[in-house]
This record gives C-alpha cells, sequence and structure tokens, in this order.
C-alpha cells in the first residue's frame, strides 16, 4: 500500500471525531421532530387548536431550514478565510447551546408568548449550525484524508449523519420505555434536548484536539487565500459545478427524505403496519444506509463517484420498484428484508460529498460546497414532503415514483459530472 492510500492514526482520529460530531448534531437538529406534538401542547396557548398549534411546531421548524443557506454562506465565507477548524468547532457550538436551552426553557404557562419566541431563536440558531456544520466536516476530512481515500472519509462522514437520526430515535425509544405519557409530557421530553447538549458539548472538546487541516496551512503559507469573496467567486466561476452539485443534493436529500424519514408514515397509514415493527425497521434500514455510505465510498476511490452513482441509483430504483410494488402482498418478514436491502441501496448518498469536493479549488472549496448543498437541501427539504402528499392521492406507492424520477437525476447528473469533472486518464 503507498502513500496516497495509508491513513495514519491521527487521519483515523479525525474521521471519527468527525463522524461523531456530525452524528451528534444532526441528533440535535432532527430529536425536535420526535417531540413536536408536546411541544405544540406546551409551547402554544391551550386556546389555539391542536391542527394550528402543530402549524406553528412544524413552522418552527421549517425556520432551521430556511437558515440553513444563509448559516452556510457565512460560515463557509469564514472557513475559506480563517480556517477549516474555527468554523467547524463554531458550527456544532451553535448547534448544542441551543439544544441544551431548549431543553430548560419555561413554557407558555409560565412566561407566555415569549416561550414560542425563544424556541423560534433556538431553531434558528440551529439552521444557523447546521448549514455550516455539514460542508464544513466534508471539507475538512477531504483536505485531511491521503487523496485516494477522500471517497472512503466522506463516505463514512455521511454515514456519521444517518446515525445521528438513529439516535434521535433510540433516545425517543428509550424515554418512552422509562416513563409513562404523562411523565413524559409533563418534564422527562426534555431529557432527549438536555442529553443532547451536553453530548455536542463534549463533543466539542473532542474537536479540540482536531488540526487545521494540511490543504488551508498550505494555502495560507502561499498566500493564496482568496481575495475577493468566496461566493462572489464561486458564483462568477464555478457555475457548472453549483448546478451539479446542487442536483446531486437533490438526490441525496430526497433519498433520505423518502426512504427514512418518511417511510413511517407510509408503512402505518398506508398498509397497516403496527409502530413498533415500522421502528424496528426503520432502524435497520437506516443502520444498512450507513454501511451502504461506507461502501459506495470506498468504491468511489477506486472506480471514481460518476460510475458508482450510475450504477448506485440505477440498482437503487430497480430495488425500490420491487419494494413499492410488494407492499400489497408479501408477508412483514419479506418486506423488512427488502426495506433492509433499500436502505443499503440508498447509501450510494454516500459519494455526493466526494463529487462537490472534487468539483471546487481549494480556494473556495468550502463556500462552493456549501452554497450548493444548502440552498438545493433547504428547496428539496422542503419541497419533499408536500410533493409525495400530493402523490399519494393518486397511488399509495405515490413515493416509488418520485425515486424513479430521484435515479434518472443521478444517473444524468453523473454523465455530466463524468465529462467535466471525472475524465478518463489519457494513455
Amino acid at each position: 500500500m503507498d502513500a496516497t492510500t495509508q491513513l495514519s492514526s491521527q487521519d483515523k482520529r479525525t474521521f471519527v471525531l468527525s463522524s461523531l460530531g456530525g452524528a451528534l448534531e444532526f441528533y440535535d437538529f432532527v430529536i425536535y421532530v420526535f417531540y413536536a406534538k408536546i411541544i405544540s401542547d406546551l409551547f402554544f396557548p391551550s386556546t389555539l387548536s391542536p391542527f394550528w398549534a402543530m402549524l406553528n411546531t412544524y413552522g418552527i421548524f421549517a425556520a432551521g431550514y430556511f437558515f440553513r443557506p444563509l448559516g452556510g454562506v457565512v460560515m463557509a465565507h469564514f472557513g475559506d478565510l480563517v480556517g477549516r477548524k474555527r468554523l467547524f468547532s463554531l458550527s456544532i457550538l451553535l448547534m448544542s447551546l441551543p439544544t441544551l436551552i431548549i431543553g430548560l426553557l419555561p413554557t407558555f404557562a409560565s412566561i407566555g408568548y415569549a416561550a414560542p419566541l425563544l424556541l423560534l431563536l433556538m431553531r434558528i440558531i440551529q439552521g444557523i449550525a447546521i448549514g455550516g456544520e455539514i460542508p464544513a466536516a466534508w471539507t475538512f476530512v477531504s483536505e485531511h484524508a491521503p487523496e485516494k481515500r477522500v471517497g472512503f472519509a466522506n463516505g463514512l462522514l455521511t454515514a456519521g449523519l444517518s446515525l445521528g437520526i438513529l439516535l434521535g430515535a433510540v433516545m425517543s425509544l428509550c424515554i418512552s420505555i422509562q416513563f409513562n405519557e404523562q411523565q413524559i409530557h409533563s418534564w422527562a421530553w426534555r431529557i432527549a434536548f438536555i442529553a443532547g447538549g451536553i453530548f455536542g458539548l463534549f463533543a466539542l472538546y473532542l474537536r479540540s484536539y482536531l488540526h487545521e487541516t494540511p490543504v488551508f496551512k498550505a494555502m495560507q503559507q502561499r498566500k493564496e487565500l482568496a481575495k475577493a469573496l468566496p461566493i462572489q467567486q464561486v458564483l462568477q466561476k464555478h457555475k457548472p459545478a453549483v448546478a451539479i452539485g446542487m442536483l446531486f443534493t437533490w438526490f441525496l436529500t430526497g433519498c433520505v427524505v423518502v426512504i427514512i424519514l418518511a417511510m413511517p408514515n407510509l408503512l402505518m397509514n398506508g398498509f397497516g403496519y403496527e409502530r413498533a415493527l415500522t421502528f424496528k425497521m426503520q432502524s435497520a434500514a437506516i443502520l444498512m444506509q450507513m454501511l451502504g455510505c461506507i461502501l459506495t465510498g470506498m468504491l468511489a476511490d477506486r472506480l471514481g463517484c460518476a460510475k458508482v452513482m450510475l450504477w448506485g441509483s440505477a440498482t437503487l430504483a430497480i430495488v425500490a420498484a420491487v419494494f413499492y410494488n410488494s407492499l400489497n402482498s408479501a408477508s412483514h418478514s419479506s418486506i423488512f428484508m427488502l426495506y433492509m436491502l433499500l436502505g443499503l441501496c440508498s447509501g450510494c448518498v454516500g459519494i455526493v460529498p466526494s463529487a462537490l469536493v472534487k468539483m471546487f479549488p481549494a480556494v473556495i472549496r468550502f463556500s462552493g460546497i456549501s452554497f450548493s448543498y444548502n440552498v438545493a437541501y433547504a428547496i428539496i427539504g422542503g419541497l419533499t414532503l408536500p410533493l409525495l402528499q400530493v402523490l399519494g392521492q393518486y397511488s399509495k406507492i405515490g413515493a416509488m415514483y418520485y425515486i424513479f424520477l430521484l435515479a434518472i437525476i443521478a444517473c444524468i447528473t453523473a454523465v455530466v459530472f463524468k465529462l467535466k469533472f471525472e475524465p478518463a486518464p489519457q494513455k
């Protein structure tokens, strides 16, 4: 094994700490969803109808998505100018503290309308943080990894984000087992937020042992840091990369939302699956998606991002067709296995960060990745669930057709990416 493929102990520590921090930060962002009903009861007036209370609660959650692009662009700007490590640490601080504060916030009964306003402020700060965290993490590990292990490093990191969703589900399950409904509604829901905040601060401490990336330090020494606004250079000189990055992000976001987040609702409400079985299936699919992210990342190091995306997205479409068309006829155990296989195939999203890293030069890499990823995520993350709702009016398996669309987009984008950014080596 040559020097370009060897991982030092410092590389391994960097990847593990980055992945752990990303998992905890994603946990902090999504745990709100698991307790949305309780939050709607406690942070809005009792005179408000349950429908409007939930709508306001989801509106506050959506605020985090809307502020992702702002946070990503601003934090990436300084990350390209003052260093990756500082912004990498700042993002987890801006996520952990609001999570901890949400766990301690007084309710509407104590402070009136100040309660939902403070909750909104915390979600805005979290949105800014998550907008900076993921592009920062992808940039950070890519610039630490040997050239021929960038795919593996980013696959591991993307798997860590899925782990954050799983941790949220497991924490909610543990609290529901340990406490009764009255206790959870009264105070035990706060445990999930307080624990997330404390774990996040611990991850911040661990990140203090990370070092600035060799790529940034080399640019600093050579005085090659961006002179103009990094985002201005991105939009002026790298429009094709931005467009490709946004399309790849559409694929990534759609797969996570449709295959992981929205699946329990489809299985329970559309096909009558029991809640406990549904969440066991979801947890298994998340674990398989994590494995898929790592495997496809490793394959991308050997075969290139484009080829892995082409085969991965095509396989995903085929497995999705079998899975969704079996929901009315196959046994629960067969559906369980098919869902795990679907989760594994959806792990091809793990190569998206490696593709983004290849498209932007180091001097504006953080800003390029951040703008492409966060703008696309804010748009698609907000539109996917309503679109699934519309498709569901025409067919119970309408989500399958959305996955077909995602796979077609991914294949076409992979071909364009291959031609422009991953040409075959000249003989």
